[in-house]
């Protein structure tokens, strides 16, 4: 770390920014000077339902109100935002019209397509009409196995506008992966497309849609067409109806919305820890839609007009991030494909031709660009471009410096990170505050972030637990199936009562920035998607080979990559072939996010007296840290086969 910053806000700017104009007028309201940064999260925290009143009317969200602004305020979970208001989620996104660009898109293979704010409200209102005409309503699930296209966010919006749920994937997933998912909120309607571009190929995926969709037995399914024919597809599959077919009869109107609940789920997302399928995690409209303006408009600064851009999947969070980008009046900018196809300079081409204004992306990414040799600030013209924007994995030292060096000297770089479990930040850039290397610049607005020791003691300059210390209006409604709430409580709140304990090893900094040194649980998080080694198990577990296997995540090259430890049945040799073959059932089961960078033979795996097997053991030994409650296994002994391994040195 240095006290010396690679950025500084410029004064006239930052006093014509979001940011500074929302601290005037909450200033006024309460009746205290909010300029400084530090006073404004202070007064954030400590007066949670004037902070947030005063975002819903600066932002100027389309609902009502009501009176009440917070109830059962100290109770995590148990408190409620807004609970008298209405609102609906699509409408607030829908927030301009006109002939200017709501959707701009690029496709890996060289597509180029524009939506007009009036194009993309015909198509939610044919949309809309067709769910509904197909039994659709407010409550119904709808599961969509996706590109980033300007299809899908139409699809969302028109869910969103009657009330159903959303929930999504990317088309990479194998159909177990999908359907481990999918599977357990049973959607009414499934939505895909024909296919999609990677690495240059058509990726062909009919196969795994008519596996799914007989699984899933949806009352319908959508196909969406991109790389082909999608009337071809549809009849491939039970039940399917290509775009066309299923918008006949629908002609463009007026959207209408279904005003409904603050807290009103609009979201699953998925998450898995290191036991059973992946958890399905329940979003509201209204948190969702409050937390994300706070974030695009102050945090980021946007403004309506500008372009926004994230290099994201439909199976990651930020890709629910970006959309919201619409409610600002802000043009999305949506990218499908491999980011290095045909080369790395293909992200920064597009930046490029539509002028974007935030650029996010991934830790990994920036780092791959830095490790090509690629010079953007020699080749491209980044002029319109004001923030970067990086999360995923923690953005190493020198990720920082090369996007100074090698992106742009004077552009806004944050850091930022929270997850799937709050569909948005808990700490991230600040546009009032300079930018230091190595540090995230603090906490969001609104949010009661802190480090904790083991003790529950606020710690400053060593690593500890990132706590949540007061209820925010993104935590999620709960869990999918999770009728008591015991799942979603001793997701977050057993560690520290009343008290959500995200699952992160940070460090306050001098600068009162944060650093994120990676995850404290044994979820992995690979290139920045995170993914619970259950999947992995699911597939590998499967071949008579593997009797059983242990998988973590090893810090390495400023991320994580997966290692899989695998205990096979006599006589079985670890061979090359067997391991390609390993990767392959991991690959077309799950995911290719999954499949493990090193693969192990080991004789026995440590296990707890209960039987469980103990990945955190395993990753401290791999990294040379002490194991703790060693007296809570039923072998310590096994422990030793996983220290100073050859091959986790390079």
């Amino acid at each position: 770390m240095t006290d010396t910053p690679l950025w500084r806000p410029d004064p006239d700017e930052l006093a014509h920014s979001p940011w500074m104009r929302f601290a005037r007028f909450a200033g006024a309201r309460a009746g205290r000077a909010l300029e400084d940064p530090q006073a404004l999260h202070a007064w954030s925290v400590e007066d949670r339902a004037g902070f947030w009143s005063a975002v819903w009317d600066f932002c100027q969200v389309k609902g009502d109100k009501g009176g009440r602004i917070l109830d059962n305020g100290d109770a995590m979970p148990g408190a409620r935002f807004f609970p008298d208001a209405n609102l609906n989620f699509a409408e607030n996104l829908l927030s301009r019209s006109g002939a200017e660009p709501a959707i701009l898109f690029r496709a890996e293979d060289q597509t180029r397509r524009a939506m007009t704010w009036l194009e993309l409200h015909a198509l939610v209102s044919r949309l809309q009409q067709a769910f509904r005409a197909r039994g659709v309503k407010k409550g119904d699930r709808i599961a969509a196995m996706m590109p980033n296209m300007p299809e899908t966010v139409a699809c969302m919006l028109a869910s969103a506008s009657i009330g159903a749920i959303w929930s999504s994937c990317s088309p990479d997933f194998g159909v177990q992966g999908v359907l481990d998912r999918f599977g357990q909120i049973e959607p009414k309607l499934f939505i895909a497309a024909d296919g999609y571009w990677y690495n240059g190929k058509r990726q062909d995926i009919t196969a795994k849609l008519v596996e799914i969709a007989a699984a899933l037995k949806p009352e319908a399914t959508l196909i969406v067409p991109l790389t082909g024919d999608g009337h071809a597809v549809a009849a491939a599959v039970a039940g399917a109806w290509a775009l066309e077919d299923f918008l006949d009869g629908h002609p463009a109107g007026d959207v209408t919305f279904e005003r409904l609940p603050f807290s009103h789920p609009l979201y699953i997302l998925f998450s898995s820890g290191t036991t059973g399928i992946p958890k399905c995690i329940v979003h509201s409209a209204g948190g969702t839609l409050l937390q994300h303006l706070k974030e695009h408009r102050l945090h980021c600064g946007l403004e309506p007009g500008e372009r926004l851009f994230y290099f994201t999947t439909c199976g990651w969070m930020m890709w629910n991030w970006l959309v919201s980008g619409l409610a600002v009046g802000a043009t999305l900018c949506l990218y499908d494909g491999s980011p290095f196809h045909p080369d790395g300079n293909v992200l920064f081409d597009y930046a490029v031709e539509e002028r974007f204004t935030v650029f996010g992306t991934s830790a990994k990414f920036i780092d791959a660009v830095r490790k090509a040799g690629l010079e953007p600030v020699k080749t491209h013209d980044l002029s319109s471009l004001r923030l970067v924007t990086s999360t995923g994995s923690p953005l190493s030292p020198e990720g920082f410096s090369f996007v100074y060096s090698g992106i742009k000297p004077d552009v806004h770089l944050a850091s930022i990170s929270g997850g799937t479990d709050i569909v948005s930040c808990f700490v991230l850039g600040n546009p009032a505050l300079p930018v230091y290397t190595g540090e995230i610049q603090g906490p969001g607005l609104g949010m009661a972030v802190d480090v904790w020791d083991e003790d529950g003691r606020s710690v400053t300059g060593e690593k500890g637990e990132l706590v949540c210390t007061k209820p925010f209006p993104a935590m999620p409604i709960g869990f999918w199936n999770d009728r008591d709430g015991a799942r979603y409580h001793a997701a977050y709140f057993e560690r520290f009562d009343n008290v959500w304990t995200h699952g992160d090893f940070a460090e306050w900094t001098g600068h009162h920035g944060i650093v994120i040194h990676g995850r404290s649980d044994a979820t992995l998080n690979p290139g920045g998607v995170r993914i619970g080694t259950a999947e992995i198990y699911n597939q590998v577990e499967q071949m008579d080979e593997v009797v059983e296997a242990i998988c973590i995540g090893q810090d390495w090259e400023d991320d994580v990559r997966v290692v899989l430890f695998v205990r096979l049945a006599d006589g079985v040799t670890l061979d090359e072939d067997l391991k390609s073959r390993i990767r392959t059932k991991i690959r077309t089961g799950a995911s290719p996010r999954h499949v493990p960078a090193k693969i192990i033979a080991v004789t026995d795996i440590p296990r707890t007296k209960s039987g469980k097997i103990t990945e955190l053991a395993v990753r401290d030994v791999v990294h040379g840290r002490t194991v703790k409650n060693k007296e809570a296994l039923a072998n310590p002994e096994a422990l030793a086969l996983f220290e100073g391994l050859e091959e986790l040195r390079g």
